[in-house]
This record gives structure tokens, C-alpha cells and sequence, in this order.
């Protein structure tokens, strides 16, 4: 047989077996004085049941394990540690089917910003009267971001934080405040008097439980100045000011 009648009797492309000798996991025939290689049922036999091994799941280096006269591993043993890694790929894929359900039947769970978890997506749900604010937009952004970096700890206080910042009396209505201020300054230079006046009324909005740890608020800081570069510079003064007033303790 020729490569092309062997791979179409065994239902497998030119290429795989190709790849297979590459592999070791074939033997190649010795080219005949035509230069043609003549491949055997013999070749047929081993790679028919290459294909069936590696239809339930072996990987190449399982199949030379199983295929090699000296193998470390009968093909039993390997086998039933595939079936383990199976269960393991099961278990996992329920448990994220079981997040993707929650995260579905969560009302604003799913997001421009998300997914994110149900607690941030009530917060979510909190913010969206003011939907249309372009700086509260890059807050719900970062606000994602925080809850996927930090460890559940950190999450927990984030969110408690954060939630008890919007049901202080005139919360919402403060953010709102602040948040227009901020849009503002998209276009000020950060000499603008409204600066202040925005780093202060976002101070106000923001409780102290939210500021990292002094050193994380460094210049130096390489996340810091990529956080800053993100936003006009009017902006970035401003809450520069806001994490300064806040870390002097003039904040809430």
C-alpha cells in the first residue's frame, strides 16, 4: 500500500501519519527502488489501534507508553488513570456550569465590564442611573479588575465597602456628583480650579476601607502610572488628590 491507500483504509489523513512517524509512534517503511514507501497490514494494524487510543483521549507520548515492547505502563494502568483525569475534567466543568448558571440567572451579572460576580453586579445595578457617565463607566472597568486580582478576603471587604459607601444617606446622589465633576475635567488642564472641587466631592463619596495599603500609593509605583495614564490628566490630578486626602484622613 502506498501512504495515501493506508491512511484512506485506517480513515486518517496523509499528514497524521505523517506526523506519526515524527512521532516514533509508526515505523516507516524502507523506500523500494521506485521511491515509493510500501506500507504493510502490518502498518495498517498499528495504526488503526494508534487512532482508537487516541480517540478516548491519549495523548502521543500515552500511546508510545502503551505501543513500546518495554513500556512502563500496561495498557490497563493507563487507561484507568485516563479515566481519573476524565472524572477530574467532569467535576471541573460542572463546577463552572454551575458559575455560568448563577451568573445568568443574576440580573446584571453579565455586563460590558463582566462577567463579575453577583455581589459587584448589585452594585452594578446601583450605579446604572448614571449609565451614561463616562468616568463611571472607567470605575465600573476597574472595579472588575480589583475583584479578579484580589483574594477573596479582599473581595469581601471591597464589596462591603463599597456597599456601605451607597446606602450611606445621599450616597448615590453624591456619586452622581462626583461623577459629573470628573467627566468635566476630560478636556481641563489640571491647574482647573474644578479639580479640587472634584477630588474632594470623590472623597466624600469613597470610604477609607477602599485605599491600599501607603506603599501601593507610591509615584514610583508602576500599576499607579499606568492607572493615571488612562485617564485625562485633569482627571488624573484629581484623584491623586482624592487618594492624598484620603490617606491624610480628611476623607469619610
Amino acid at each position: 500500500m502506498r501512504i495515501g491507500e493506508l491512511a484512506a483504509a485506517v480513515g486518517v489523513t496523509t499528514r497524521t501519519v505523517r506526523h506519526y512517524h515524527h512521532q516514533g509512534l509508526l515505523a516507516e517503511p524502507e523506500r523500494r527502488p521506485n521511491g515509493y514507501r510500501e506500507y504493510t497490514l502490518r502498518h495498517a494494524v498499528v495504526l488503526a489501534r494508534i487512532r482508537r487510543l487516541t480517540e478516548l483521549g491519549l495523548g502521543l507520548a500515552e500511546v508510545r507508553d502503551v505501543l513500546a515492547e518495554d513500556a512502563g505502563k500496561d495498557l490497563v494502568e493507563v487507561l484507568t488513570e485516563l479515566d481519573e483525569d476524565l472524572a477530574r475534567q467532569e467535576d471541573a466543568i460542572r463546577e463552572r456550569r454551575a458559575r455560568l448558571r448563577a451568573l445568568l440567572e443574576t440580573e446584571g451579572a453579565v455586563t460590558a465590564e463582566g462577567p463579575v460576580s453577583p455581589q459587584l453586579a448589585a452594585l452594578f445595578q446601583d450605579m446604572a442611573h448614571v449609565s451614561d457617565s463616562p468616568m463611571a463607566a472607567k470605575d465600573r472597568e476597574m472595579l472588575a479588575l480589583i475583584e479578579t486580582t484580589a483574594d477573596p478576603e479582599g473581595r469581601e471587604q471591597l464589596m462591603g465597602a463599597l456597599g456601605d459607601a451607597f446606602s450611606r444617606p445621599g450616597g448615590r446622589d453624591r456619586a452622581l456628583a462626583a461623577y459629573a465633576l470628573l467627566d468635566e475635567l476630560a478636556d481641563a488642564d489640571p491647574t482647573d480650579p474644578r479639580v479640587d472641587e472634584a477630588a474632594r466631592a470623590l472623597a466624600d463619596c469613597l470610604p477609607r476601607d477602599l485605599l491600599p495599603d501607603p506603599v501601593d500609593v507610591d509615584p514610583d509605583n508602576s500599576f499607579l502610572r499606568a492607572f493615571y495614564a488612562d485617564f485625562a490628566p485633569a482627571q488624573a490630578e484629581a484623584i491623586r488628590r482624592t487618594l492624598h486626602i484620603l490617606m491624610e484622613g480628611d476623607g469619610p
